[in-house]
């Protein structure tokens, strides 16, 4: 699909407009923020929380809080304003009008010792000089990974696949989570580190062990468990947790990069005046955060939304596709070959838009603001906190004909790539380009672009796959 100049960001708001102030309250101090944490996490669950509050106040603008807060989280200031439609979560991405320092997570922050002492990437403001050479480092790993990429991912699939046949053998099921995160820790290292986890048993075997506790470590505040209530509350979301429970497990990725990844931090050094530290911390953080934690997340909503059995048609377009371009030899796969799949990449559009992998996205107001939804003004005072929750923006009616139903064709012809302007998932829309004066990922079209070869490559080996509760329930072989 070619890229299409995409939206303006934050243009000036229409004069038909009326001006409003924002509606909603941040109640008491303490009172306020706990009242709202309770209903986020225990008595409405995030998307019933927004919605709930956009019925209220019928304004898809907003003030709330948002978790973490008190007791154990006294720096924490969790007062937002939320934003819950296209237009509004526009203003996100425009560094114009907002910052990004230290806002991944909203205005709590994981503490610096899990990455080394040091902010990295995804902490740093567009306007800090280190953001620029460590994007650039990021675009650049990506880009020399490229070259080997596909063959990398289909001989790590081959491996994946062919333990989930084993496993449907044994007990006519496959659990999907820990085959997919091994399969998953294998590639991304090979292609972004250019090391090979199996010259290291430990890291081989339990590499996406680490990685998935040093992540859930760090933002067990902030999301929910599914732990019996009211525990999760008391031990998951009350205080953040100490480093020094992953520590040892970090530091053997640590050394894992240091022995095994030279070619790339000796490039971070002399092509990018980087540290070390600076390299091999952001490296993790690249690939495990972004990557692993991304995908984790992602690729079994992905393969769920494939093999749901209500999906029977859909599974015969997108085999029908990919046969007709690529027939069932690997060897056809590429880059270029799904670009040409029109479906499978829709596919992977609808699932981004409906289950986007990084749900909540955050800014901080750059300078004084007016910012515009499909209906009212509203003004943003500078260092206010913006929050948007993408799967109910990716539900707006304004922009999304049925917005709530799976349609497998709505990214497809002329209509189609117009709404990609209007998919966001990767903190951008989907036709804007990763700059070192943007924050958007890095790594934005080769996600859409693997998740879609994943899906070429299934068809090409299977008529038919199942999928159930995480489970790969039943396959069968292409004929």
């Amino acid at each position: 699909i070619p890229i299409m100049n995409p939206a303006p960001l934050s243009t000036p708001a229409p004069v038909t407009l009326p001006v409003r102030s924002i509606p909603g309250s941040y109640g008491l101090p303490l009172v306020g923020p706990i009242a709202d944490r309770l209903d986020y996490f225990w008595f409405q669950k995030p998307e019933n929380f927004f919605t709930k509050r956009m019925e209220k106040h019928k304004s898809t603008v907003f003030r709330t809080n948002v978790p973490p807060c008190f007791p154990f989280f006294g720096s924490v200031n969790p007062n937002v304003v939320a934003v819950l439609d296209v237009k509004s979560f526009s203003h996100l991405f425009d560094m114009e009008i907002v910052e990004k320092a230290n806002v991944l997570v909203g205005d709590f922050m994981p503490s610096v010792v899990y990455t080394g002492d040091m902010r990295v990437c995804a902490y740093l403001d567009t306007s800090e000089p280190k953001h620029a050479q460590i994007k650039n480092f990021s675009q650049d790993i990506l880009k020399r990974g490229s070259k080997t990429w596909v063959p990398t991912l289909l001989k790590e699939l081959d491996t994946m696949f062919t333990t989930f046949e084993a496993d449907l053998s044994k007990s006519n099921t496959a659990s999907l989570l820990p085959a997919l995160q091994k399969f998953l820790f294998n590639f991304f290292s090979l292609t972004i580190l250019g090391a090979d986890p199996s010259v290291s048993p430990e890291i081989a075997n339990s590499g996406y062990i680490f990685l998935d506790s040093w992540l859930a470590i760090q933002l067990a505040p902030t999301v929910s468990i599914g732990v019996l209530q009211p525990l999760e509350e008391i031990l998951v979301h009350s205080f953040a947790y100490p480093f020094f429970l992953v520590k040892g497990n970090y530091e053997k990725l640590v050394q894992f990069v240091k022995n095994e990844a030279k070619e790339v931090l000796s490039r971070a050094q002399t092509e990018f005046q980087l540290t070390e530290q600076e390299a091999i911390h952001n490296l993790w953080f690249i690939l495990g955060f972004n990557a692993f934690g991304g995908f984790s997340i992602f690729l079994p909503t992905l393969l769920g939304n494939l093999g749901d059995e209500k999906n029977a048609d859909m599974q015969e377009k997108l085999r029908k596709e990919v046969r007709d371009k690529v027939g069932v030899n690997p060897e056809n796969l590429s880059f270029e070959s799904v670009k040409e799949m029109e479906l499978v990449q829709s596919f992977v559009y609808e699932t981004l838009r409906l289950s986007p992998p990084v749900p909540s996205q955050y800014a901080r107001a750059r300078k004084d603001f007016k910012l515009s939804s499909h209906d009212s003004v509203y003004e943003i005072k500078k260092g206010e906190l913006l929050r948007g929750y993408q799967p109910l923006v990716m539900k707006d009616p304004k922009v999304f004909d049925e917005p709530e139903k799976f349609v497998l064709e709505r990214f497809t012809k002329e209509k189609g790539k117009e709404l990609l302007n209007y998919l966001f998932w990767s903190n951008g829309p989907q036709t804007g380009r990763p700059t070192e004066s943007n924050k958007q990922c890095a790594a934005k079209d080769m996600v859409t672009l693997t998740a879609s070869l994943i899906v070429a490559y299934i068809f090409q080996k299977y008529d038919s796959v199942s999928f159930s509760s995480g489970s790969l329930t039943s396959v069968k072989k292409a004929s």
